[in-house]
């Protein structure tokens, strides 16, 4: 079987066989050392000097993480919001960058709050066109396109090939955040992206106990490298455990992805006609804006995150929020219990989500309980004539 060749279902379950040669334990080890020592030539021993730079903890998801998602290399980061703005700080004063304006909200008010003053040009786009990206772009001036797809909270899609190849064209890269669908659903890299983003707290890691962030690189540019010092530099590393733990949580993704994705897609399907409900936001819907791309470049389900537009507006949606019983009243998404969250409320005042949104991360309950939570979280339904604006 010299040439034989794991599907990433068995190099995510193994976690790359990362047996011990000395005890043959199944389970990798911590490495809690924060230095290693040196020969007596003062030399590196396995070419680590400071678990700053380097832990064979964090080594190891690195390297299960770059063959799931087929890329050159990946570094872990202490958040997702670590790894995303490494990114951004590994380029230049003066540097143009497009970010799509659906994004996680976060990056919009880092890069407005820090980057913009500090020297970067942004432009905020929506990237769901493909004209606005076009328009957007400065020949020989931009240096970075940023996406997120499918995009929180709303889903929409982006079609990762076309925007890589209009960044390409344009002397730029693209950097694509493939939180939410996971190596499981979407390879970036094999569309055209040249970085692909992580927020690993949720569905990498998958059990709500670990703040994570990663970033995997399609090939060794300077800007990688850059990346590699600032994180060296800056100190966004990883602890050893927090390492160890995303390690086990990566030997179920497959598992939970899909069985997230599957109930996700029922209970759209579910509350897609329901008159309490006036727009099921949802990529795995026919009817979806992007459904046609998303089918395109997702494999195998359209990721575990919907949220619904209720008809009721703000109130109702806080009202849902409210009688929820088994979806937990909790921000953060992709563990194995469900959450449900009034988005614009979290938010805040900078926030884009719209008042009248709850959003559903689908866990690994039964989904016929899910559904029956938020039918009756829902309330009682809404008169037709009430419903459509008149009078009772």
């Amino acid at each position: 079987m010299s040439d034989w060749t794991p599907k990433p279902e068995t190099v995510a379950a193994r976690a790359d066989a990362f047996l011990c040669p000395h005890t043959g334990a199944l389970i990798p080890a911590v490495h809690p050392s924060t230095t290693y020592a040196r020969d007596a030539d003062y030399q590196k021993v396995d070419d680590r000097g400071y678990s700053r730079d380097d832990n064979p903890s964090y080594e190891m998801v690195e390297a299960v993480l770059t063959r799931l998602e087929e890329g050159h290399a990946s570094k872990v980061f202490s958040s997702g919001m670590a790894a995303i703005t490494s990114v951004f700080q590994a380029l230049r004063p003066g540097d143009h960058v497009v970010v799509a304006r659906d994004s996680y909200f976060g990056v919009g008010k880092w890069l407005r709050t820090w980057a913009i003053p500090w020297g970067l040009e942004v432009d905020f786009v929506d990237a769901t066109d493909l004209g606005q990206v076009q328009a957007a772009l400065r020949p020989g001036r931009t240096a970075l396109v940023h996406v997120e797809t499918p995009a929180n909270p709303t889903w929409c899609v982006v079609d990762v090939a076309a925007a890589a190849r209009m960044a390409h064209d344009a002397g730029a890269l693209l950097m694509v955040d493939n939180t939410v669908p996971t190596p499981v659903l979407t390879r970036p890299i094999t569309l055209g992206a040249d970085l692909v983003a992580h927020s690993a707290t949720k569905y990498l890691n998958g059990h709500s106990d670990v703040v994570a962030g990663a970033l995997v690189a399609a090939a060794d540019t300077p800007l990688w490298q850059r990346i590699g010092e600032i994180r060296y530099l800056a100190g966004a590393v990883l602890g050893p455990f927090e390492s160890w733990l995303l390690l086990r949580g990566m030997r179920t993704l497959y598992l939970r992805v899909r069985q997230s994705s599957a109930s996700a897609l029922a209970i759209a399907q579910h509350f897609a006609r329901d008159p309490r409900v006036a727009w099921v936001c949802y990529p795995g819907l026919p009817g979806f804006p992007g459904h046609e791309v998303a089918a395109r470049q997702m494999l195998g389900g359209f990721g575990g995150m919907l949220s619904l537009r209720l008809a009721g507006g703000r109130d109702a949606a806080l009202d849902a929020a409210k009688r929820a019983r088994i979806f937990v009243r909790a921000t953060s998404l992709g563990g194995v219990e469900s959450l449900i969250e009034h988005r614009a409320t979290v938010e805040g005042e900078d926030g884009t989500a719209p008042p009248d949104l709850i959003r559903l991360s689908v866990g690994c309950e039964a989904v016929e309980d899910l559904i029956a939570d938020l039918d009756q979280a829902l309330g009682p339904a809404m008169p037709l004539r009430a419903a459509a604006g008149g009078d009772d």
